[in-house]
């Protein structure tokens, strides 16, 4: 049987404007994860907050500390809902994530937040390796522009060559619509 739990990655304040790295389309992409994770509290299904707390000297953004690095409002925790602390892209990596989701007997994540081409991928790649299988919500999720050798790179194309990468070995990329829909009428959640 099925045991799914939400995972809300690092939808913090300085992703959005007048942050310290505002991300294209976050309020909109943190709209989408409050639906998700209204349905996950309405249904008492799992969910973890993942919040990076940057530890690389000179960081500009997520510091301890600061506004900034606090979960935005529209996703905020509730009391004795899990907050997982990261300092690297991956949610895995040094965080007692996967020991949380295998003592919830957890095999399916859906996941959300940002950045998509940063801790999105690699949270669901390393996810994917573990022996998870993965949703990604991805109109709940938000990237930026970026450059390579010269070459701007829109936000939107950034986005979607990782959606599609992702689609096409590492997860199911569905909207937040469709995902509420499968599991409306599903009892087998954790």
């Amino acid at each position: 049987m099925e045991r799914t739990a939400l995972l809300l990655v690092d939808i913090q304040n300085d992703y959005f404007t007048g942050g310290g790295m505002e991300l294209e389309g976050m309020e909109k992409a943190a709209g989408e994860a409050s639906r998700l994770l209204s349905f996950f509290r309405e249904k008492d299904m799992a969910l973890f907050h993942i919040q990076h707390i940057s530890i690389r000297p000179g960081a500009k953004f997520f510091v301890s500390q600061t506004t900034g690095a606090e979960i935005n409002e529209r996703v905020f925790p509730l009391e004795g809902e899990e907050v997982i602390v990261k300092h690297f892209p991956n949610s895995f990596r040094d965080t007692n994530l996967l020991s949380q989701l295998k003592d919830r007997h957890i095999d399916t994540l859906v996941i959300c937040g940002a950045m998509s081409h940063m801790c999105i991928d690699t949270t669901v790649r390393t996810a994917f390796d573990l022996g998870f299988s993965c949703i990604v919500a991805e109109d709940a999720c938000a990237t930026r522009a970026l450059s390579f050798k010269g070459m701007d790179i829109l936000a939107s194309s950034v986005h979607g060559t990782i959606m599609s990468s992702l689609g096409a070995v590492f997860a199911e990329i569905l909207s937040t619509q469709q995902i509420l829909d499968r599991y409306k009428t599903r009892q087998d959640m954790a």
